[in-house]
């Protein structure tokens, strides 16, 4: 039997598009996630649906950061020696109102994931969630991995820079190869309900108020979910070596290297629900950023990642899965 690869987070938004990528090519895939019901737990299920048709997927309802349970599952299914680390408390808004949940989730569930593989013979790659936030409010674009990233302007951003310390350490420490990847937003069919894609095409559909932050002023490296998935697979199989920062670790940015208009993005949605949004223009809110811009030069210098799906390919792809999730 092929060595089975741990995907956390399975029945989210991009675990379960990476999960089946990887059932796809035939690998054996054992999916973690927690469900918790930061949004409708309907969709993750439905998710677990469509996995659950691959004969070499396993599900297993666990929260990442019980170490007795996590250690239940390595001794079960074989000692994992690729990991694809995506369980994550998501949301800059939510952080505000619930701190708690993002140190278990964030910073308790990282560290018990960098123990299990610290334990594991011959480990091969972790690769785990970061994200763009970890920028905070830099002026500088398009941001780079070199940039200096300690001023987070959310509770959010500060755990997956904290993430990024604590897996630097362990592979400082224990010699384990780890690759943390800075998404910048993400969208696609089965996205998740609390990001801008689903509350514009809900709200337009509706024919209510769309909510347009400082005062529709936004700009976003949006990242079609194809090539997020194809980015995370390729940085799977090109693990760092001691020589990268004395460490076997890097962080690389996974993004569109594109900055789109906030208003553009929702015109394609307007244009493929054909119907017009009732704008409602906001102030800024807090913990939020103007702009995104992903340079990613290094990441496809060392995986070969190249972004290949523009906004007027990717929204109608969404729409298309929207109308059918949703009708």
């Amino acid at each position: 039997m092929s060595q089975n690869i741990l995907v956390t987070g399975a029945a989210g938004f991009i675990g379960f598009h990476t999960a089946l990528r990887l059932l796809k090519a035939g690998r054996y895939v054992v999916g973690i996630d927690n469900l918790n019901d930061y949004y409708d737990v309907s969709l993750k299920n439905a998710r677990l649906k469509e996995l659950s048709a691959f004969k070499n997927f396993i599900f297993i309802k666990e929260d990442i950061s019980n170490k007795e349970g996590m250690e239940k599952i390595w001794s079960e299914y074989g000692s994992f020696k690729e990991v694809i680390h995506l369980a994550a408390q998501a949301g800059v808004r939510y952080s505000i109102e619930n701190p708690y949940t993002y140190i278990t989730s964030n910073i308790v569930g990282h560290l018990t994931i960098l123990e299990m593989c610290r334990n594991t013979e011959g480990f091969k790659h972790l690769v785990y969630a970061s994200s763009s936030s970890v920028y905070g409010g830099n002026k500088k674009l398009p941001y780079c991995i070199d940039d200096r990233v300690e001023s987070p302007i959310s509770l959010y951003a500060a755990t997956k820079i904290s993430d990024e310390m604590m897996s630097y350490s362990y592979s400082h420490l224990y010699n384990i190869p780890q690759t943390g990847l800075r998404f910048f937003t993400v969208y696609g069919p089965w996205g998740r309900p609390d990001m801008s894609p689903i509350i514009f095409a809900k709200a337009i559909s509706e024919g209510s108020k769309v909510p347009v932050f400082n005062n529709g002023d936004m700009k976003r490296d949006f990242t079609y979910i194809d090539d997020i998935v194809s980015g995370i697979i390729a940085t799977l199989e090109k693990p760092p070596t001691l020589e990268d920062n004395n460490a076997p670790h890097r962080t690389l940015n996974l993004g569109n290297n594109k900055s789109e208009n906030l208003m553009d993005f929702i015109s394609a949605i307007e244009k493929g629900l054909g119907k017009k949004a009732i704008i409602e223009f906001l102030p800024m809110q807090d913990g939020d950023v103007k702009e995104t811009y992903a340079d990613i030069k290094e990441t496809t210098a060392l995986t070969g990642y190249q972004p290949t799906t523009s906004i007027e390919q990717g929204i109608p792809k969404f729409i298309e899965w929207y109308k059918s999730y949703y009708k």
